[in-house]
């Protein structure tokens, strides 16, 4: 059965690189960025927020379609409220794939200094320009409130799957997610009882 692996998590936290690496390894799986969507939409960088809606229901549905090929999604994208990902989770099920929620978590000081080494690094431009309206919205105190937000949704969604990233690298992060991910097929393949 397919999957919707969507790799959720505050920013600069590795979604994106875990997202890369899970499709690297696995042919077939479509690696769906939805920021990378939104950024195919004219005019994004005036009115991001108008244009994240639209790419999500792009999104939505490019998940859906690719799904029922048979093959899997893989979606780095933050979501802090059920509504951000209802409609992907309907997609799945319309599919007839599972939806399977991964969470990185890492500390706010953590991840404040990661967000900040992406940034100095970032090649994408819709990795640029979301640096830009983090920094705008007010950079470390905007970031600590997502921190906040996404914890918070954390404790409404129980099923969601969370891996702690302090202290690992990359490689280390995208272990933890691909030894989740199995123990989730497991644990539904299982015997009840």
């Amino acid at each position: 059965m397919p999957q919707l692996i969507h790799v959720n998590g505050p920013s600069g936290v590795g979604k994106s690189t875990v997202a890369r690496m899970y499709a690297d390894r696995h042919p077939g799986v479509l690696n769906l960025d939805t920021d990378q969507v939104v950024s195919l939409i004219g005019g994004w960088q005036d009115n991001f927020w108008e244009a994240l809606k639209a790419g999500r229901l792009l999104a939505v549905s490019m998940a859906e379609t690719h799904l029922r090929t048979g093959h899997d999604v893989v979606m780095p994208q933050l979501a802090t409220k059920w509504e951000e990902v209802e409609g992907f989770q309907a997609a799945a099920g319309r599919a007839g794939a599972q939806y399977r929620e991964v969470v990185l978590m890492v500390g706010k000081q953590q991840m404040v200094e990661r967000f900040a080494g992406r940034a100095a690094g970032a090649v994408l431009t819709h990795h640029r320009h979301i640096e830009e309206i983090v920094a705008r919205g007010g950079g470390p105190v905007l970031l600590e409130r997502i921190h906040d937000h996404l914890t918070a949704y954390l404790d409404t969604r129980p099923e969601c799957v969370v891996v702690q990233t302090d202290g690992r690298d990359a490689g280390q992060t995208y272990d933890a997610v691909t030894a989740a991910l199995a123990r989730a097929r497991l644990d539904q393949t299982a015997p009840e009882g």
